[in-house]
């Protein structure tokens, strides 16, 4: 009877994991998955073993972008399918995916449960995970469809042979809308640096799968109500990522340009100021999550101030919801408007005249805090290994770039992750997985692993507690 009971306890172990857990599960499957295809000879060549393999499949299910190994000739036709693939799954929402299928796994936990445990997601809302991933596997069907069409018809057209450019189109499509940054060639884009269909549609891609689903379900609603004269005011989300990623993009682009050209710098080395703002701008894009790149970058070619304003893009990151990485721009946003509500010497946040809950800002300044510590772990992991292995080849600062480029699953890359050892790409690969769960979800599922059961939780919860000031 015992062994009966064991046997039961164990087949039903998965009926009992949360959203948080059940995420977690899935994305350590599907990477082991991932990794066993591309290491066989029919996804890959001799060069690529089992580690390069394990790598390139976390990179593309995080959708990041890091590589050690060169797509376009060390993976066979097949094996960009499958990476294909696996970018899709990761950049369509490994979150909702595994929300989805947990409606099939999880049978005994109730709705009000599911519900609660699916906030620490991205809240797909009431009407329901099935119809919400519908909803985003059409608009990215149709956006990536149409990009795709795009780059072939006018984009592509140095490449001659025309199955060679419809998959160079359809893989550079899928790669921009889900923020990956893989490309078929080992200089990303930089031979298309001048072509201005190939930046404009890969810049447009980027920036429309970093907005996130509710942002673009809502403007199409408003697009479909655009015959009528009184329309739905579009939500508070919408408006204040609508707003904060255009300044963030402006921000970055001129800033760029401008750090770059007061400090001599080569990175738009004889480039016309038309051209080194049309780079600056899709370097800006691309540094908010995506991964791609038109210009060489490396320590020799970019001053420190350029390099320290893509960190601060790249950690900042895309908009909740969306196929980018980082903290989000919603949450730079609650926190700057934490700030100025207390420059003001207000006891409420309020943006756009719409008082935000206290549990927001706590949940986004943990978020940050949080998000610091763990890249500030990951540069210190990759500092004292250089060290122990007599290795000074790497300064600090390009050492923090590659961090915050793995953990805010951008992808941008000074030269780094490649010349690594083993266990400087074992970080960046833990650093990728847990950037794109988000360490939000990943703590409350090793929370949720504790000893203290939900009940004690609830219990705790409701008990009150004296307050007393602390000076800041």
């Amino acid at each position: 009877m015992p062994i009966r009971q064991a046997l039961e306890g164990h087949q039903s172990w998965h009926r009992r994991l949360t959203v948080p857990q059940f995420t977690v599960v899935t994305g350590l499957l599907v990477i082991l998955i991932g990794t066993l295809l591309l290491a066989t000879p029919l996804c890959s060549r001799d060069s690529v073993g089992l580690w390069e393999a394990l790598f390139t499949a976390t990179s593309a299910i995080t959708v990041t972008g890091l590589s050690i190994i060169d797509i376009g000739e060390d993976l066979t036709g097949f094996g960009q399918v499958v990476l294909a693939g696996m970018i899709l799954a990761g950049g369509l929402g490994l979150m909702a995916i595994t929300t989805f299928l947990q409606g099939f796994v999880v049978r005994g936990t109730g709705l009000r449960r599911r519900l609660d445990r699916g906030q620490t997601l991205d809240e797909f809302g009431v009407g329901g995970v099935g119809s919400t991933f519908r909803g985003i596997a059409l608009t990215a069907a149709v956006v990536i469809l149409v990009g795709a069409g795009i780059l072939y018809s006018f984009g592509f057209t140095d490449i001659s042979d025309p199955g060679e450019r419809l998959w160079a189109a359809v893989f550079h499509s899928i790669s921009a809308y889900n923020n990956a940054g893989f490309g078929l060639w080992s200089d990303s884009l930089e031979r298309y640096q001048a072509n201005l269909t190939v930046n404009g549609v890969v810049m447009v891609l980027i920036v429309m799968g970093g907005l996130g689903w509710r942002v673009t379900s809502d403007l199409a609603s408003q697009g479909f109500r655009w015959p009528q004269r009184r329309r739905r005011r579009l939500s508070l989300h919408t408006r204040l990522v609508l707003r904060t990623s255009a300044l963030l993009i402006c921000f970055g682009a001129v800033g760029l340009a401008i750090t770059e050209w007061l400090n001599h710098g080569v990175l738009f080395l004889d480039m016309s100021w038309p051209r080194r703002l049309m780079t600056a701008l899709f370097e800006s894009v691309t540094a908010r999550t995506a991964g791609f790149t038109t210009v060489p970058l490396s320590v020799t070619n970019i001053t420190e101030s350029g390099t320290l304003l893509l960190m601060t893009l790249m950690f900042i990151g895309a908009s909740p919801g969306g196929t980018g990485g980082g903290i989000k721009t919603t949450t730079v946003a609650a926190l700057m408007a934490a700030t100025r509500s207390t420059l003001r010497g207000r006891d409420c946040i309020v943006i756009r005249n719409r008082e935000i809950s206290d549990k927001v800002v706590l949940r986004a300044l943990g978020i940050t805090v949080a998000s610091l510590l763990f890249v500030l772990a990951m540069a210190l992991l990759l500092s004292m290994a250089s060290n122990l292995n007599g290795k000074d080849d790497f300064t600090f600062l390009e050492m923090l770039f590659t961090c915050i480029s793995a953990f805010a699953t951008v992808g941008l890359d000074l030269g780094v992750t490649a010349e690594l050892g083993r266990f400087g790409q074992l970080v960046l690969l833990v650093g990728m997985f847990v950037g794109r769960l988000g360490v939000w979800l990943l703590l409350s599922a090793i929370w949720e692993m504790m000893i203290w059961n939900q009940r004690h939780i609830h219990r705790q919860n409701q008990v009150g507690y004296p307050r007393e000031d602390l000076y800041v």
